[in-house]
């Protein structure tokens, strides 16, 4: 699979919009400020395929780039500190929550959590749900090239301890990688992750 030939498809407000000829797609998850669009330009090498901001809650809509016309990745809405009406969030759950439980081409999704933040109520929540769903899960923290070399492995203990407390509550995941969209750590990993929801039978 192809990455680097990943362009955008379109931009979906509810779950009839989106595309009908996907047989495959993988989602990318997480709150606002996680760093998605940043995750997804990384990943393909492409610079701007995702829409990136510095206020987070730009992605509104479900997202699709197409990797060979059958393939896709897909940037779901964030969560959590967009500054918008409690109507608007509400909006995006119900688009993202329709999509998680509806979308039959969906393989896996990629929950992305903020290093320096950890799990929030937030993350579990969508945990939760992505468990219900019966989806495969792979959790990646990001920006870990900005805590120092002493908080990783806290970083790491904090996150594994939570999910295996959980134990069967959070269903089927793995990970986390340790990612980082400005050094391209990572991306090797989550390459091979995508890889092998696509190409599953």
């Amino acid at each position: 699979m192809n990455l680097n030939q990943a362009t955008f498809v379109t931009s979906a407000p509810n779950l009839s919009r989106c595309p009908t000829e996907s047989i495959a797609e993988v989602a990318f998850a997480g709150r606002s400020n996680a760093g998605k669009s940043s995750a997804l330009n990384r990943l393909t090498g492409i610079k701007g395929l995702a829409r990136t901001s510095k206020t987070p809650g730009r992605t509104q809509l479900i997202n699709f780039f197409s990797l060979d016309e059958q393939h896709f990745l897909v940037d779901l809405p964030g969560y959590g500190f967009a500054k918008v009406p409690l109507a608007v969030k509400n909006k995006w759950r119900r688009l993202v929550e329709e999509y998680l439980r509806d979308r039959d081409t969906l393989r896996g999704v990629i929950v992305l959590v903020d290093s320096r933040r950890g799990l929030k109520d937030m993350d579990i929540d969508l945990l939760d749900w992505l468990a219900e769903c019966d989806l495969s899960v792979c959790l990646a923290l990001t920006k870990i090239d900005k805590l120092k070399q002493r908080e990783i492995k806290p970083a790491i203990q904090a996150l594994t301890q939570t999910l295996e407390a959980g134990g069967p509550r959070f269903g089927r995941w793995s990970g986390p990688i340790l990612t980082s969209a400005e050094k391209g750590l990572g991306r090797k990993e989550l390459t091979a992750q995508i890889g092998e929801w696509l190409e599953a039978e």
